[in-house]
Order: C-alpha cells, then sequence, then structure tokens
C-alpha cells in the first residue's frame, strides 16, 4: 500500500464511489422496474429483459450479490481513505476523512444513482444485467454461503418465505386500481372493458336479468290460433313455452330450429311444436356474472332461466346480456335498447325513463347517484324510499334527484321523470 502513489490512491477512491453507485442504482432499478413489461419484452426475444427475469427469479441471491460487492467496494474505499488521511495529516485526521467520505458515500454512491434508478428503472436495468449476470456466476459459492446463513436465520424466527416468490400477484382490487392508473397508455373505451370485466364477479345474474314480470312466453292452453299469432308477432330469438303459468315450463322454442321446420313443408301443429322444444336451461339465483359467462361457454348455451332456491323462476338471462355489460349496449333488439328506456323531454333537461330498468344502468348511463345496493330497479327504489303505493303526478327526491312519477301499471311504477336538480321536490326522501 506504501508503494502506492496518493494521486493514484485518490483516483482508485474515487472508481470505488462509482462503482458503489453503480451497485445502488442496480438494486433500485431492479426493484422498480416494471415486470410487466419486461415479461412482454422477454417474450419478445429481448435478451437483455430476459436476463433481468433470470436475476429477478432468485431476489434473495440478487441482494446478496449486490450488497457483497456495495459493502466490499464501501468498505474499501473506508480503508484507502484512512490510508490517506495517516499519510497528508496523521492519525488526527482520520475521523474527518471518514466524515467526508460518507457524505460523499451518501450524496454519490446512494441517494443520487438511486433517485436516477427510480426515475428511469429500465435505463439502468438493461445496461447493468449483463454485468450482474457475470458477477452473480464469479461470485455464486460466496452469495449461496450467505444466503444459507441468511435463510437458516429466517427460519429462526418464523419469517422464512419460499424462494423466488417475489409477492407479485394482484388482487381484483390491485388491477383495478392499475387499470385507472393506465390512462394514458390505454384507450378509454378498452379501459371501461377492462373495469366491466373485473365488475363481473361483483354482479349476479339478477342484476342484469329480465324480470319474470317482463318474461314474454307463449301458454299452450290458450287457442292454437293464438298461439301461432303470437309466434309470428314475437320479436325474440327464443320463446319460453308454458301451460298456464311460467313455472309449469315445457321447454325452450328457438325461432331458428322453427324456421328451418318451416321450410320443411309439414303442417305445423301443437305436437310439432312440442317436438322442437328444448330443454330449460336453469341458473340458480346468486351466479355471479364471471361465473355465469363460464358456465354458457361451457355447456354452449346462450339462454338461461334464473330460479330461486324453491325452484321457482324469477326471470331470464342471456348471454348477450352478460356481453353488453363488457363491451356496452349492441343489440338490435327494439325492446331492449335504451333509446326505448330513457328518452330526452323536449321541453327542459329532463328525462323520461322506464321504471324498470336497473338502477345501475341509469347511474352508469346519466352520471347519476342512486344508490346500488338497496333495490335493483327505479320502480323498487322508489317504492322503498315511500314505502308506500305512489299514484300518478307524485314528486319525490331520492339522494338529490328529483322524480316524478308519470304512469303508473297497478301497483307498479311505469315510467318517471328525472327533473333538473334545480327543481324542488315536494316530498325528500334520503
Amino acid at each position: 500500500m506504501n508503494a502506492i502513489p496518493t494521486s493514484a490512491l485518490f483516483a482508485i477512491v474515487i472508481l470505488l464511489l462509482i462503482i458503489s453507485g453503480f451497485f445502488s442504482s442496480s438494486e433500485t432499478a431492479l426493484m422498480a422496474i416494471n415486470r410487466y413489461r419486461l415479461k412482454h419484452k422477454a417474450d419478445n426475444g429481448n435478451k437483455r429483459a430476459q436476463m433481468i427475469l433470470q436475476l429477478l427469479e432468485r431476489p434473495d441471491r440478487l441482494i446478496g450479490l449486490i450488497l457483497l460487492g456495495n459493502n466490499f467496494v464501501n468498505i474499501l474505499a473506508s480503508a484507502l481513505v484512512t490510508v490517506i488521511a495517516t499519510r497528508l495529516y496523521g492519525d488526527g485526521a482520520i475521523p474527518i476523512a471518514a466524515g467526508i467520505l460518507t457524505l460523499l458515500l451518501l450524496i454519490f454512491s446512494e441517494v443520487l444513482p438511486k433517485t436516477l434508478a427510480a426515475v428511469n428503472p429500465d435505463k439502468v436495468a438493461y445496461p447493468a444485467s449483463p454485468l450482474l449476470n457475470v458477477l452473480g456466476v464469479l461470485l455464486l459459492p460466496i452469495v449461496m454461503l450467505i444466503n444459507l446463513i441468511t435463510n437458516s436465520l429466517l427460519q429462526l424466527i418464523g419469517q422464512a418465505k419460499s424462494i423466488g416468490d417475489s409477492g407479485q400477484a394482484l388482487s381484483s382490487a390491485e388491477l383495478r386500481t392499475l387499470v385507472m392508473e393506465s390512462k394514458t397508455l390505454i384507450p378509454q373505451h378498452h379501459q371501461e372493458m377492462l373495469m366491466s370485466i373485473l365488475d363481473l364477479e361483483a354482479l349476479t345474474v339478477e342484476d342484469i336479468m329480465i324480470p319474470r314480470n317482463e318474461l314474454e312466453g307463449i301458454d299452450l292452453s290458450d287457442d292454437w290460433s293464438e298461439v301461432l299469432d303470437e309466434i309470428k308477432r314475437t320479436p325474440y330469438s327464443r320463446v319460453v313455452i308454458y301451460e298456464n303459468d311460467v313455472n309449469e315450463l315445457i321447454g325452450i322454442l328457438k325461432m331458428k330450429t322453427l324456421a328451418m321446420q318451416s321450410q320443411s313443408g309439414k303442417e305445423f301443429d301443437k305436437e310439432v311444436l312440442l317436438s322442437l322444444l328444448e330443454e330449460p336451461y336453469y341458473v340458480p339465483e346468486g351466479t355471479s356474472l364471471q361465473t355465469q359467462l363460464l358456465h354458457f361457454q361451457k355447456n354452449r348455451r346462450r339462454f338461461g332461466l334464473v330460479v330461486d332456491e324453491y325452484g321457482d323462476i324469477m326471470g331470464a338471462i342471456t348471454l348477450e346480456d352478460i356481453l353488453e355489460e363488457i363491451v356496452g349496449e349492441f343489440t338490435s333488439d327494439p325492446t331492449s335498447t335504451l333509446r326505448s328506456q330513457i328518452s330526452k323531454s323536449v321541453t327542459d333537461d329532463s328525462y323520461i325513463i322506464d321504471a324498470s330498468m336497473a338502477v345501475r344502468l341509469i347511474n352508469r348511463t346519466l352520471d347519476t347517484n342512486f344508490p346500488e345496493d338497496e333495490a335493483r330497479t327505479l320502480n323498487g327504489l322508489i317504492l322503498e324510499a315511500l314505502e308506500d303505493i305512489p299514484t300518478a303526478g307524485m314528486k319525490t327526491a331520492i339522494n338529490g334527484h328529483n322524480l316524478e312519477i308519470m304512469r303508473m301499471d297497478g301497483r307498479r311504477v311505469k315510467t318517471v321523470k328525472i327533473m333538473p336538480f334545480a327543481e324542488p321536490a315536494a316530498k325528500s326522501v334520503a
């Protein structure tokens, strides 16, 4: 050491500070790098990305390697600074030199490189990966010994964790946050579709089903001429066939099958109709949309009848209903389009709404904030809020939205006007 000039020792210390900064920045960059973008590049053949993934497969070895190199460099720099201080100013200068070195290490080997690496992890991680990979091979025995001791100590204190577990699995809520924070990278429509897919798990078939009171079918107990007229007038691709009551279900008639039969030229009677019916496909209430979508796919079905715990029919759900929850409305069925359920008043900024419309769909379409956990339809929400059967012309307010009952259908609210917020309501319901 005495044979090395002081100026050369200064140069070595500066080099060691740079090497220490390399290890510090590499550690931060590799821990902060976007794993999903990295995996995408690796799958597309990027050699550096593949190398980084290989390093991250064993985070214990990677951290051990980086800390081994960083601590060795820092201790060596400390020893050289001690030699330099002793040569120039004697033993009394060692504490001052140690303080200066500590400041230099903090600024140029820790804070500055780690900050740069945190801001631009890709620019640091990709160039550093080849060198770290080589060092990992050369120092593997020492690193394995360090990890063996460390993992043994972790087991003693009950904190052992499986090797290679980087904790990158995301929950549904975390995926939702990831999508929301990717607004600049994902088009808004695609973002809405992704959010809708995540919402499928929280929604059940009752949220989007056609309720039983709106379920149109054909009663075979009617006169045969009336049955034929109903078949001709139906706008649906599938029709529920029952006798006397919808719970006395006989089967499902596919209009496509009926059209093929009509081309045969055979006489169409009740016996032929019964031969064309399909077995009903039942869906238990409470089934999540995500699960039901998989069931539709597995069973090759597009239409199901929702039943309660007693086996009574509650309504119907179709594959198209679930798909519309993801991509938005696309059906050409005039009875189910938003235009038929919501219309804009020509006299003011109010909206005329079919009260059978789902509260959740109203909120999403009109950007309202009606409570969704109290009732599924606007009709049910009004009845629960008023705790009474309303009459046509009655006004109320729910969550700050002023409503006027336009039409009643027996004990059921038929149509409702949502008025501008500035218009006062006769009765306020929280």
